[in-house]
């Protein structure tokens, strides 16, 4: 798919649990190659969006296309083959702590094919040094930073090679530099191999350094309150409420 195609589309979005909507009559797409960043505040649905997006929450309503594919109704091969396209890396890397980072990385190989040992342990040793983390392929997660496994997790995320890599909170629970290291990485990744990305995050560094797009859930609303270059709309957006979040305000007066 070529750079700046269409590659997701979220079309009449509701979602909620039970008779409690959190969301509804979201749209939106995400194009190839770029980073887009799904921002609100706590409680807005950030996180429930994006598992959404991967296929692990049923809507309420509408419907979500991944390079045509709907997600919410896809069975069988055809969902298998939509879930192909797709790597994870959820908050908390969600490593296994008895394996070693190399074993980590060559899981999804092992389930999703047939190749040899030494060719997932190729495969999964280049993920490895695309995160910088080859010469830690044999330790253990808890021999590791919690910023390594979190680059970790972004090369198991990558064994498969996906189109569009999912981060949910990359940079939780990171001091400032490794957060920093982590953004370049994000970026470097999206530059070198064309990958997409959808970010879930709050920190507004983050989201200046990496972002090419943002959506801004408003829970009051249940709504998108704004979309576009979280710098342009920082500097110019109408709606208050977008404009204190971006500015980390307290009151509506950000130019004071």
């Amino acid at each position: 798919m070529a750079s700046g195609d269409v590659l997701i589309r979220v079309e009449g979005l509701t979602m909620g649990f039970g008779s409690t909507v959190i969301m509804e009559n979201l749209d939106f797409a995400v194009n190839s190659g770029e980073v887009f960043v799904i921002l609100g505040g706590s409680g807005s649905g950030k996180s429930t969006l994006l598992k959404h997006m991967i296929g692990l929450y049923e809507p309420m309503a509408g419907r979500i296309l991944i390079a045509g594919r709907d997600i919410t109704r896809a069975q069988g091969e055809e969902r298998e083959a939509v879930l192909r396209r797709i790597g994870v890396s959820y908050q908390m890397g969600a490593l296994f702590g008895s394996m070693t980072l190399l074993e980590n990385v060559r899981l999804p190989l092992e389930v999703h094919t047939r190749l040899p040992r030494q060719a997932m342990n190729q495969i999964a040793l280049a993920k490895l040094q695309l995160v910088g983390l080859a010469e830690f392929a044999a330790y253990l997660p808890a021999a590791i930073s919690g910023g390594m496994q979190k680059r970790a997790a972004i090369a198991r995320a990558m064994a498969l090679d996906p189109e569009v890599l999912f981060l949910d909170e990359p940079s939780a629970g990171l001091d400032p530099i490794t957060s920093a290291e982590l953004d370049q990485l994000i970026r470097r990744l999206t530059h070198t191999l064309g990958m997409t990305m959808v970010v879930v995050t709050h920190e507004l560094p983050s989201i200046f350094a990496i972002a090419d797009r943002v959506i801004m859930l408003e829970k009051e609303t249940r709504s998108i309150a704004a979309e576009g270059d979280p710098r342009v709309l920082r500097d110019t957006s109408r709606h208050p409420w977008v404009r204190r979040f971006l500015n980390r305000a307290e009151t509506e007066d950000v130019t004071a």
